[in-house]
């Protein structure tokens, strides 16, 4: 597996990702979709990165790619100076703890099948079937789910019986279950209402701290991207436009598209 000596804790080089275009009425596929094109960028340890553009800009690509929940084009990706692309599915699946991804939809993303304790287990079982006996997890889940702001209570309940914010607190546990260095928060408060998106939000960046957490956090949403992030990177169209301190991009903008998503959103103070 290869190495590569460096700093950053993510390490994106010229990522491309290329989708054959959907088919046509008469059967013939119209060419292809770029969703990402030829992405550098890198991600400091402890840091909040904010990737902000609008729908179908290619953030939700990009951060799958960065996981390897979808397999880039071509590219590179290192973490912490491995390559993940060469490594095996025995390496991958070790590294894997320590990379994490918060969905967007609280409803779609927990299985209904499921309890809560089951579902936050989940990731424990798959992982941690032999550090880990009964007792031992339970008290996991016990203590994931007070880091998130909810009792021991709702273990023995089913995700429909909770709200949408709450929902998004059990996926943020699951997500920390296994003690990661890195998330992609994928609009983790878009399709939450604006008062419960900022508890999530506050969460976030609480349990950054306490967890000392990398976070790639993704959104449509200058303000709330303001609000978290160190720095921003915008994208459009597959491409990474501008990135910067959030200081610098929000009051400096190079881009007019930047521009116009700063004047699109009102902001929030932190």
């Amino acid at each position: 597996m290869g190495y590569h000596h460096t700093l950053a804790l993510i390490e994106i080089r010229n990522l491309t990702k290329i989708f054959p275009a959907n088919e046509s009425l008469w059967g013939k596929s119209s060419g292809e979709i770029r969703a990402v094109s030829d992405v550098s960028l890198d991600i400091q340890p402890g840091e909040t990165l904010g990737l902000v553009g609008e729908s179908g800009s290619g953030k939700s690509t990009l951060g799958r790619l960065i996981l390897r929940l979808i397999e880039p084009t071509s590219g590179s990706i290192f973490f912490q100076g491995r390559d993940l692309l060469a490594a095996s599915h025995t390496e991958l699946r070790h590294m894997r703890r320590d990379l994490q991804i918060i969905f967007q939809d609280p409803f779609a993303s927990l299985d209904p099948r499921y309890r809560v304790e089951d579902v936050i287990a989940e990731p424990l079982v798959i992982h941690e079937r032999r550090a880990l006996n009964r007792t031992s997890r339970h008290n996991r889940i016990s203590e994931l789910l007070r880091a998130v702001g909810l009792d021991e209570s709702a273990m023995r309940r089913y995700p429909h019986e909770f709200s949408g914010g709450q929902r998004q607190r059990i996926g943020i546990a699951r997500a920390l279950a296994l003690r990661p260095k890195f998330i992609v928060c994928d609009e983790p408060v878009s399709a939450l209402d604006v008062s419960v998106g900022a508890q999530i939000v506050n969460l976030l960046a609480q349990l950054q701290r306490d967890f000392h957490l990398t976070y790639l956090f993704i959104s449509h949403s200058m303000p709330v991207v303001r609000y978290l992030a160190n720095r921003i990177a915008v994208m459009y169209r597959g491409t990474i436009l501008e990135i910067g301190s959030t200081e610098q991009i929000t009051t400096h903008p190079q881009n007019p598209y930047t521009q116009s998503l700063l004047e699109a959103t009102p902001m929030i103070e932190r």
